[in-house]
């Protein structure tokens, strides 16, 4: 959001106008999340065939009205889908969940590999002069294969239809991953040539027409070398220096405005003037 629009940033996290946006994409999000680690939770720890005895399409449905409920809850009890909305998501996470029951080997093998855990938690200081300002973040999977002694990141993306070569190539999307790994390695003490990261993307929508079958899964994996990891610690670093004084309190200076078609279509803070006359119709 910062690098969207610095004022942006200070309007909902700096000056409490904090928005919560609650969608049925985030709803839909969060639930596949769950039910896919419990997965390979149970895949890992017990075995394949004990994934077979799951009714993973009652678990998934019961997961999404949990969800659904609870969202409903934040958003002061107003609806934010309805009947034939929240049909169409369902059905669209019951075929991932259905292609990933019957492809999962080509996605997770269990030669070599151990889950690590799910939600496995970051929490570190990212600058040593800022001691203040603390990195909080939580891995969505992590394993470990005892062949190669590697580590591998998987962040778990939901997408209508995949991603694109501007999200493959979206520096500052890749940099939630890199860090992941950078700081990884400095918390727990691993190497970091070690350690793998990837965007395990799943996919609503499909092309049922194409020439060829397209697959409900997208693997990506950005480039992590030093360069990139230098880059993003950069980035990081810049970001807490313009946000935050030393004590670990919010800069209580201007944050710069950033109007565009795109910041501004989106932004929950266009339509009120005293909070920022720069919104674009």
């Amino acid at each position: 959001m910062y690098e969207q629009c610095p004022h942006k940033w200070a309007l909902q996290y700096r000056d409490g106008h904090k928005k919560t946006e609650v969608s049925i994409h985030m709803t839909f999000g969060t639930a596949l999340h769950e039910v896919l680690q419990e997965y390979l939770t149970i895949m890992y720890e017990e075995s394949k065939a004990a994934t077979d005895r799951v009714d993973w399409v009652s678990k998934f449905e019961e997961t999404l009205r949990k969800q659904y409920r609870t969202d409903y809850e934040k958003n002061n009890k107003e609806h934010f889908s309805d009947a034939e909305q929240l049909r169409e998501f369902f059905d669209d996470g019951v075929n991932i969940i259905e292609y990933f029951h019957k492809q999962k080997g080509k996605y997770f093998s269990k030669r070599g590999w151990w889950i690590v855990g799910c939600e496995i938690p970051l929490q570190l200081t990212p600058n040593p002069v800022f001691k203040n300002v603390i990195y909080r973040g939580f891995l969505d999977v992590v394993m470990y294969n005892e062949t190669t002694k590697t580590i591998k990141i998987i962040d778990i993306k939901t997408s209508t239809r995949g991603w694109k070569d501007k999200e493959k190539s979206d520096e500052v999307k890749n940099m939630q991953l890199i860090l992941y790994k950078k700081f990884f390695a400095e918390q727990y003490n691993f190497p970091v040539d070690n350690i793998e990261i990837e965007y395990f993307i799943v996919k609503r929508k499909i092309y049922e027409d194409g020439e060829y079958p397209e697959k409900r899964i997208q693997l990506h994996v950005p480039t992590s070398g030093k360069v990139k990891i230098n880059k993003a610690t950069k980035a990081l670093n810049e970001f807490i220096e313009r946000a935050f004084t030393k004590d670990g309190s919010y800069n209580i200076g201007p944050q710069l405005k950033n109007p565009s078609k795109w910041n501004c279509q989106f932004c929950p803070f266009k339509d009120n003037k005293e909070l920022c006359d720069r919104g674009l119709s």
